[in-house]
């Protein structure tokens, strides 16, 4: 079975939990985003902040090095500024890149999805 790294907005941060666990019940490697909903990183003070979202970002960037596959958690087509990036850092390592839907506002990110999945199961099914 591959590993997979999910990218996604915390605004889903339910929906990725379930699809996250759907895979690992299959037994799957599963690399999730860190999803902080804790506000209070707003309050540090500025290098600390800096700091913060630099192992944040770094963190990620990691897991999408160490995973086979890319899974972008976009539901109603929506990816944002972090994922934007982590797309692209999946483009530039050659991952292959799923996505749960289309891109709805940007069509240059559409060409680096490999391929349009819908559920944990059909990921799995990829992934043999």
């Amino acid at each position: 079975m591959k590993s997979v790294v999910i990218c996604g907005s915390r605004k889903f941060k339910k929906e990725i939990v379930e699809f996250e666990k759907a895979l690992r019940k299959k037994g799957v490697l599963v690399f999730p985003p860190i999803l902080n909903t804790n506000r209070q990183i707003d309050t540090l003070p500025s290098d600390l902040k800096r700091y913060a979202f630099i192992g944040l970002t770094l963190h990620h960037l990691e897991y999408i090095k160490k995973a086979e596959i890319v899974f972008i958690y976009n539901k109603g087509g929506y990816i944002g500024n972090s994922t934007t990036m982590e797309l692209g850092a999946a483009t530039v390592l050659g991952k292959p890149i799923f996505a749960l839907e289309e891109d709805n506002e940007e069509p240059c990110r559409n060409v680096l999805i490999d391929e349009i999945v819908k559920s944990p199961t059909q990921l799995i099914n990829k992934l043999k």
